[in-house]
C-alpha cells in the first residue's frame, strides 16, 4: 500500500489554488510504476518523496513526464510532511533535479526556497500571437517562455491556441501583466508535458516574479495565478534564489492498492 495525499497549493480553499498528489514512500518504487500512479491521479503533477537519513528526495511527474522543479507540488510535499511526519520540525529540506530545495512553515503559509534563472529578452514572432490571440509587448525567455501584456484582462480572458503553444520555446508558455490588486497576474501552459494550463505555477514564478521584480525595481512581488481556480503567490527576490510564500489545504488521504 502507498499513502497518498491529495493537496490544493498556494490557497486555503478547496478546489482552488493547484491541485497536487503527494506519495510519502519508505522505498522507491520503479520509475513506471511512478508514472503509471501519475497518469492515473491526472493531475499537473503527482510528487513522490522517500526520506534519505536527515533529508528527503523528491521527484515530481506530470502525467506523462517527470519534470526537473515544480513549485505547487513541492509546498503541497512540505505540508504534508510538516503536518503528519515531521510536525516539531519548522522546515524540511528536499534533493532534487533542480538540487537542494527547503520548505518553511512560516505562521499560516508555507515558503519555498528555490532558485531563479537567467532571463533575456528575444523577438516577439507572429508565431506567438498567432498562438495566443494577441500580440505580446514583449517576450522573455528562461527555462520557460514569459509574453507580456500591456494589460490584465487581455491574460484572464485569452483563449490560446494550444497546438500552436507547444510550438513556441520554453518549457512553459506564460502570459502576464500588470494586475489591478496584485503586481501583477500570470497563465501558464506547459503542453510540452501534457498539461493544457497548469492552475498555479510555482516554477514559473521563479522567472515571472523575477522579471517584474527587475520591471519595479524592488524585490518583493504579489502575484496571482488568472486561471478557473485561481491562487496567489507571495515573492521575494534575494541573490540567485527566490523565496515563494503560499498557503495550502488538504483534501484527501488515501491508500493505494499497489
Amino acid at each position: 500500500m502507498i499513502r497518498q495525499y491529495l493537496v490544493d497549493a498556494f490557497t486555503d480553499q478547496l478546489f482552488c489554488g493547484n491541485p497536487a498528489a503527494v506519495c510519502v514512500l519508505d522505498q522507491w518504487p520503479d520509475d513506471q510504476l511512478m508514472k503509471q500512479i501519475a497518469a492515473e491521479n491526472n493531475l499537473s503533477e503527482t510528487a513522490f518523496t522517500v526520506k534519505e537519513g536527515d533529508i528527503y528526495r523528491l521527484r515530481w511527474f506530470t502525467p506523462t513526464v517527470e519534470i526537473n522543479l515544480c513549485g505547487h507540488a513541492t509546498l503541497a510535499t512540505g505540508f504534508v510532511l510538516l503536518n503528519h511526519y515531521e510536525t516539531e520540525a519548522q522546515s524540511v529540506e528536499f534533493i532534487t533535479m533542480s538540487g537542494k530545495l527547503k520548505v518553511t512553515r512560516i505562521d499560516d503559509t508555507y515558503e519555498l526556497d528555490f532558485p531563479t534563472y537567467d532571463l533575456h529578452e528575444i523577438e516577439v514572432t507572429d508565431a506567438m500571437e498567432q498562438a495566443f490571440g494577441a500580440r505580446p509587448v514583449k517576450a522573455v525567455l528562461g527555462m520557460d517562455l514569459i509574453c507580456v501584456y500591456d494589460d490584465e484582462e487581455t491574460v484572464r480572458n485569452m483563449k490560446p491556441d494550444i497546438a500552436l503553444v507547444e510550438q513556441l520555446p520554453g518549457r512553459l508558455q506564460n502570459v502576464t501583466a500588470p494586475g489591478k490588486d496584485t503586481d501583477c497576474v500570470t497563465r501558464s501552459f506547459c503542453p510540452k508535458a501534457g498539461i493544457i494550463e497548469d492552475p498555479v505555477c510555482g516554477s514559473a514564478h521563479c522567472q515571472v516574479a523575477d522579471y517584474w521584480a527587475g520591471v519595479l525595481n524592488r524585490t518583493s512581488v504579489t502575484a496571482y495565478q488568472a486561471s478557473a481556480r485561481g491562487g496567489t503567490l507571495y515573492c521575494e527576490l534575494a541573490g540567485d534564489r527566490i523565496r515563494i510564500r503560499g498557503k495550502a489545504v488538504l483534501f484527501a488521504v488515501c491508500e493505494l492498492n499497489i
